[in-house]
């Protein structure tokens, strides 16, 4: 879409006129007003003036001589003659030898040249600014300075718009959008049937999903105006000009029905509103989000202006914002599903210029769980990577290493491990591996490296699905914290001492076990009863606990003793294969990186022997 701005100069431009005008007026206009009246005379009248001693001051050049009379007040100009006594005479009538003075300006012309008429100009453009400022306010009325304006960005129909087209891996969300731009086509059809589109449209769900380029694909399809805004932009410092910039907003948008008004990070303006409160600071924002309220469902029809919004926290508005008759109808726009992924994928494609065998499926199951926007950048630094190794064709193991990047940051070429640290790495990574294969329901193992990342990570073990799952047993749950604690299980069997490499693994599978027992309901103790509630589920999921102290407790001993049962299983399974542990660990160290086939082969084939 192309944005159509208001040309708006800032207040330091009109400064630089005036600054110029005062400049340009001293240097041209001041000395053609002030400047003598020079009279020019015959040598003769000159020489007169000598010998009668009328002579003030003399500046004698190569092509003129100018002089002034006894008392200063004329100036005179003559040529030269050949005139060898000149100076000694003009010593003796007893002139001066200096530049000539001008004549003396007039003190009411000084004081009116410099200092009125430069006051004369301030005020006068003074004038002129507060007028167009007020204008720009919309209007006499107004709040000065323009606080009371909104600063939506209006964009109008565009053949080069986004399309639905352009945006992949959100097919749900399409279907429902659609059925605004069918309405903004041809809205006589739902009108003899008595329906009515709804006035607003919530798109929630996690950070760089694709919500503000699904509002812009709608707008591109509609091919009507879009004004777009941010939630922040309502705030100011001044109590109700919130308020007003919704008004204008809104005014703005009936005179160019029919539109779409798009409000992004709305929870901005739209949380709750606790009563009690008028003694803080929240009058500003209630205020708006009152006066929002109004506009949406008031008296007055917004008719042909339909209102998109969207946010990463649904659960923080303000009900009455999303009651039927405002925000109607919500989209989720949840992370993509495996073929979400890849049509993303070979959407960014299209920028790059890929080999021929790339496996975008692969990829795609590669990255699982990441965004649109994570997918983009994945596009984009295996590009860059092609770039740094003199490509303009981008591979299959850039795409790979770009996934890597985006998980645990770029290699770490100057981090040079010793020998013994990268022994126990090597373990601890099988360690992972082993546990993983030997358990069923689990993963297949994709890639293992032990080469440090800029995370911090010392290597890391990637295990790929091979297909979208939505639910999970509580098997494979616990399946998933024993190969959690595989890494320190190794350590424990083949060097009997531990180190500090497994943080992350015992942050993780605590963190599961905790959620087994307090929100999944998979302890024969508490039942299904849910100890911990999930807030801000697309931003982290934090949670929190409801529960009494001494049920807490109670809770942390079942984590520990379900943590420390698979820790033991992850132990037992790596002593009855302690042979294939040593032998993929070597093998391991020496080559730094493997593949899962690597590792499948010298799993298997003793079994095959």
């Amino acid at each position: 879409m192309k944005e159509v701005k208001s040309p708006k100069r800032p207040l330091l431009y009109y400064y630089c006129i005036v600054l110029l005008i005062i400049f340009l007026f001293n240097l041209l206009v001041t000395p053609l007003l002030t400047q003598n009246h020079v009279v020019n005379v015959d040598y003769g009248t000159f020489m007169d003036m000598i010998d009668e001693g009328d002579i003030g001051i003399v500046q004698v050049e190569d092509t003129q001589i100018i002089f002034t009379n006894k008392d200063d007040t004329q100036i005179y100009e003559t040529a030269p003659m050949e005139d060898p006594s000149l100076t000694e005479r003009l010593h003796n009538c007893g002139a001066k030898f200096d530049r000539v003075i001008e004549e003396p300006t007039s003190p009411i012309l000084s004081f009116l040249l410099t200092f009125v008429l430069p006051i004369l100009i301030f005020v006068g453009l003074g004038q002129y600014m507060s007028k167009k400022m007020m204008e720009q306010a919309g209007g006499k009325n107004s709040m000065s300075f323009g606080l009371g304006k909104s600063n939506a960005k209006v964009y109008v129909q565009s053949t080069k718009g986004i399309r639905f087209a352009d945006v992949a891996g959100e097919d749900e969300a399409k279907e429902s959008l659609q059925e605004i731009v069918d309405y903004l086509h041809d809205p006589s059809k739902y009108t003899e049937a008595g329906a009515t589109m709804p006035k607003g449209i919530l798109l929630v769900g996690p950070p760089g999903t694709g919500k503000t380029m699904l509002a812009k694909a709608v707008a591109g399809e509609s091919n009507v105006p879009f004004f777009s805004i941010s939630g922040s932009e309502f705030v100011e410092m001044f109590v109700g000009m919130g308020a007003s910039k919704v008004r204008d907003l809104f005014k703005q948008a009936k005179e160019k029905a029919p539109c779409i008004v798009f409000i992004d990070e709305i929870d901005a303006i739209g949380q709750k509103r606790n009563s009690g409160s008028g003694y803080g600071g929240n009058d500003e924002r209630e205020q708006t989000l009152n006066q929002l309220l109004t506009e949406m469902d008031g008296f007055e029809e917004n008719t042909g202006v339909i209102i998109l919004a969207a946010t990463n926290r649904p659960e923080s508005l303000d009900p009455a914002l999303t009651r039927p008759g405002r925000f109607d109808r919500r989209v989720p726009v949840e992370l993509p599903d495996l073929q979400g992924r890849e049509a993303i994928l070979k959407v960014h494609a299209k920028k790059i210029r890929p080999a021929e065998d790339v496996d975008f499926h692969t990829i795609a199951r590669m990255a699982a769980g990441a965004s649109g926007a994570e997918l983009a950048n994945i596009i984009n630094e295996a590009a860059l990577r092609a770039v740094r190794n003199g490509r303009t064709i981008v591979t299959q193991s850039d795409l790979e290493e770009s996934i890597e990047v985006v998980i645990a940051g770029y290699q770490k070429k100057n981090a040079v491990l010793s020998d013994q640290e990268k022994k126990v790495v090597a373990y601890h990574e099988i360690g992972h591996a082993l546990v993983a294969a030997k358990q069923t329901n689990s993963a297949p193992v994709q890639k293992i490296t032990i080469i440090p990342r800029t995370s911090g990570a010392l290597g890391y073990t990637m295990q790929v699905e091979t297909g979208d799952k939505f639910l999970m047993s509580k098997e494979e749950i616990e399946n998933k914290i024993a190969t959690y604690t595989g890494g320190r299980a190794a350590e424990e069997v083949v060097f009997g001492s531990v180190t500090t490499g497994a943080s992350n693994d015992i942050e993780q599978a605590t963190k599961l076990a905790r959620a087994m027992i307090t929100r999944y309901g998979m302890s024969e103790e508490f039942d299904m009863v849910a100890m911990e509630t999930v807030q801000n589920q697309y931003l982290g999921g934090d949670t929190s606990l409801a529960c009494a102290p001494d049920t807490q407790r109670d809770i942390d001993r079942k984590v520990v003793e379900l943590v420390k049962k698979q820790h033991g299983k992850a132990i037992k399974i790596l002593q009855d294969n302690r042979s294939k542990l040593d032998e993929l660990a070597g093998f391991l160290y020496e080559k730094e990186t493997i593949t899962g086939d690597e590792f499948m082969d010298i799993l298997t084939g003793g079994d095959k022997q």
